[in-house]
């Protein structure tokens, strides 16, 4: 569609899924390396902020696209959004245009920021990861940049809760590193009072195994009790079929 606007892409959360990268064309710009991400490795690991794509050039790609129906405008990409420091503006920017709701994807890692805190609250909706309990389990699971703190993370997720008028969710990925920590996550979780806990595991080709739908469900039942949980097998609408998978798992065994 263009070079910073995609799909839009079905979302096992979202519906049809109209992205925006706002993010350097010159490969992942992230502040995690993340051993599952389909994206492969980090090319720019960072926790720098600044402004990649142009206000000018957001109009005029948005302009493009605005008929384009979709029942969210997300912003993900090549990597952490919140790297933008022009997201609030472009959140902005898009409600007008597209008169539709707003999400962003994020990987939490900046939240503990006000500035990030302030721009993610222009969505009507966040998706914030949250794949461990403590500092070890974080490390292992997605490799952050360097001084990137797990509890400076939960502590900028509570922050962000108080305030927050929208719809916040975590996000939880499961591999075979965090499985059998499900229950001290689901506690960790439960304390920041999400509106909604997604329950992922890696589907899209990565060199991370996914989990069973019989050990997600295991997992699942960690978390009863906690509000509204989702788990991407019994998603109305995954973002891959059966089909899919096997090509998946086919394609990891090359890797």
């Amino acid at each position: 569609m263009s070079s910073i606007i995609y799909g839009p892409v079905p979302s096992w959360r979202l519906g049809r899924s109209l992205g925006i990268d706002l993010l350097p064309s010159g490969g992942k710009a992230c502040s995690f390396n993340c051993s599952y991400c389909q994206l492969g490795k980090t090319v720019n690991l960072t926790t720098e902020r600044g402004e990649f794509i142009s206000f000018s050039r957001l109009i005029r790609e948005m302009e493009k696209v605005k008929e384009v129906p979709a029942d969210y405008v997300t912003f993900s990409g090549r990597g952490e959004p919140s790297l933008a420091s022009n997201l609030s503006q472009a959140i902005e920017l898009a409600r007008d245009i597209f008169r539709l709701p707003t999400a962003v994807l994020t990987n939490s890692s900046l939240m503990a920021r006000e500035d990030v805190r302030y721009d993610l609250a222009r969505a009507d909706v966040v998706v914030a990861k949250l794949d461990a309990h403590e500092q070890e389990l974080f490390q292992q699971m997605n490799c952050p940049g360097s001084g990137i703190l797990f509890s400076d993370i939960v502590a900028g997720i509570r922050a962000f809760r108080k305030r927050f008028k929208g719809k916040l969710c975590l996000q939880i990925m499961f591999t075979g590193a965090n499985r059998n920590f499900a229950g001290e996550i689901a506690l960790l979780a439960g304390s920041l009072s999400p509106d909604e806990i997604q329950l992922n595991t890696p589907l899209r080709p990565c060199a991370v195994q996914p989990l069973s739908p019989e050990e997600m469900a295991s997992i699942k039942g960690k978390f009863d009790g906690l509000g509204k949980v989702v788990m991407v097998y019994e998603a109305d609408r995954p973002e891959v079929t059966p089909l899919d998978l096997q090509e998946t798992l086919r394609r990891r065994i090359k890797l």
